[in-house]
């Protein structure tokens, strides 16, 4: 770009000079402006060529190797081992037999078991009975109770009981539990609370 800033003031310079008078010299002839603008041409375009980025050669990628494919090897299959050994590794394993069991009419003493919901809201409650060693009774009850409401049970039988119950009302939600053990045919209550589940004897 520089000789042709060159060849710009050159040629400005000798425009001038050559109008000042008819009868002055030049001081540069028309050859060697000539000269000079091709000269500051060549000089240019081999600028421009510089500048041109190269091509960068890519280097070559990994040719893909063909995967072999599985060959034939037998599997073993699990053998049925019917041992107490296994069977009781199973059951302990398992977790609480109860914990999907729905209880419907369980078998056992009878006792009668009432539910009162002592909020301002509409609440849910889950109650468990946990599997007791005489009759093998267990697992779980759910329903609803409206505000200041209450729910009796003459069906259930006598045992441990554990009870949540919970409300998403947005005037009163909360999440609360209880438990408490049965040993007679009397009426046994809970008495549910935002705070917990309070289990009053007969």
């Amino acid at each position: 770009m520089k000789p042709f800033k060159t060849l710009s003031i050159l040629f400005i310079l000798a425009t001038l000079i050559s109008a000042c008078g008819a009868e002055s010299v030049p001081t540069i002839n028309a050859a060697d402006v000539q000269s000079t603008a091709v000269a500051a041409a060549f000089t240019l375009v081999a600028e421009t060529q510089a500048a041109i980025p190269t091509a960068t050669p890519i280097p070559p990628t990994d040719t893909p190797t063909v995967t072999p494919l599985p060959t034939d090897t037998p599997v073993s299959l699990p053998t049925l081992d019917a041992s107490p050994t296994t069977a009781a590794a199973s059951n302990s394993s398992g977790g609480d037999p109860c914990a999907t069991r729905v209880l419907s009419a369980p078998q056992g003493r009878e006792t009668v078991i009432r539910v009162v919901n002592t909020t301002k809201v509409a609440i849910t409650v889950s109650l468990y009975l946990n599997e007791t060693a005489s009759h093998g009774a267990c697992g779980y009850r759910g329903f609803t109770l409206s505000k200041n409401n209450d729910i009796v049970y003459t069906d259930l039988v006598q045992g441990c009981y554990n009870l949540w119950a919970w409300s998403d009302d947005p005037q009163g939600k909360f999440n609360s539990s209880g438990s408490g053990c049965i040993n007679n045919a009397d009426k046994w209550t809970f008495e549910v609370s935002e705070a917990s589940i309070k289990f009053v004897g007969p």
